[in-house]
């Protein structure tokens, strides 16, 4: 089962999350708080004004914008400068063109400059996970299935890719290891049998959900049998896994609803094959790990 609340239209960042993690970055680029920008200073004068446009250089899906008015916040803050005043133009989850104005931003020179790289490393990277989603979820449309992300995000960066994945069309699976069990090869090596290790999730942690990474037909049926009902069906070959989607339909007049979920070494150009064997989702690693940026830069408008 897929926690509904992660992918409802109510799910949006955290602002306390994005104040965090805005400072964060600030303090890596600035040197610590409040840190100095011992090129900006210097060159800029501090009641230099100016208005900028954050802009997309290449066609994708943008998300990730409430960083940019919290960024410039945050350098005024630490400066004593003047505000910025920020218009956001484009929305998370709009597809852009190359060229698009996302925001128009007019304030203290210094913090524009100052807050650039902090802003589009943290919007890029969103941009770029939403911009992948949105091929998956593009792939997949009508098929019945629907793209999930995984565990593998950035250090640190896990709640905005995931709501980044959001923000292009998929679905989130579990946050981490506390909120769903998730029993997979090497579980079942160290506990004996599927069985063994579904027993001892329900017997430890009787309140979360169990979901169980299957190789085989018959550790699908297994793993069914012992009280599973969500699958990953890891690794299968076409026939292997529209053989294991047929033996698990089998099985649910009798014990209910199973969820499946394709994983392990996908690819856009088998997306459909995979959905038509029948399963509900697909997992898919690189959304997160492998997502290129979405190229966006912060220009300056000359004769301000």
């Amino acid at each position: 089962m897929i926690d509904d609340t992660l992918n409802s239209d109510a799910a949006d960042l955290d602002p306390s999350w994005v104040a965090d993690v805005v400072r964060r970055t600030l303090d890596e680029d600035l040197g610590g708080f409040p840190g100095r920008d011992v090129t900006t200073f210097p060159t800029i004068a501090p009641d230099a004004v100016a208005t900028a446009h954050l802009v997309a250089r290449a066609d994708g899906v943008v998300a990730g914008l409430a960083v940019v008015p919290e960024a410039v916040a945050q350098v005024a803050d630490r400066f004593g400068l003047p505000p910025v005043d920020v218009r956001l133009v484009a929305r998370d989850g709009d597809r852009v063109a190359a060229g698009s104005v996302l925001a128009e931003l007019r304030g203290p020179t210094r913090v524009l400059l100052v807050a650039e790289r902090s802003l589009l490393n943290l919007a890029s990277r969103a941009s770029g996970v939403a911009t992948a989603t949105r091929r998956w979820a593009d792939a997949l449309e009508g098929t019945g299935t629907t793209v999930l992300d995984t565990r593998k995000t950035t250090p640190g960066l896990r709640v905005l890719e995931k709501y980044a994945v959001r923000c292009g069309g998929g679905t989130n699976k579990r946050m981490g290891l506390h909120d769903v069990a998730m029993v997979k090869d090497n579980h079942v090596v160290a506990a004996g049998s599927v069985t063994a290790a579904v027993a001892a999730v329900r017997a430890g942690y009787p309140d979360v959900l169990v979901q169980v990474e299957a190789d085989t037909v018959d550790q699908a049926v297994e793993a069914v049998g012992a009280g599973a009902r969500f699958l990953l069906l890891d690794n299968m070959g076409p026939a292997a896994l529209a053989a294991a989607v047929v033996a698990v339909r089998a099985l649910e007049p009798t014990v209910g609803r199973v969820e499946l979920e394709a994983t392990g070494n996908l690819t856009l150009d088998v997306a459909a094959q995979v959905a038509a064997a029948g399963v509900d989702y697909m997992s898919v690693g690189a959304l997160t790990h492998s997502a290129p940026i979405l190229d966006l830069a912060l220009d300056l408008l000359p004769g301000d």
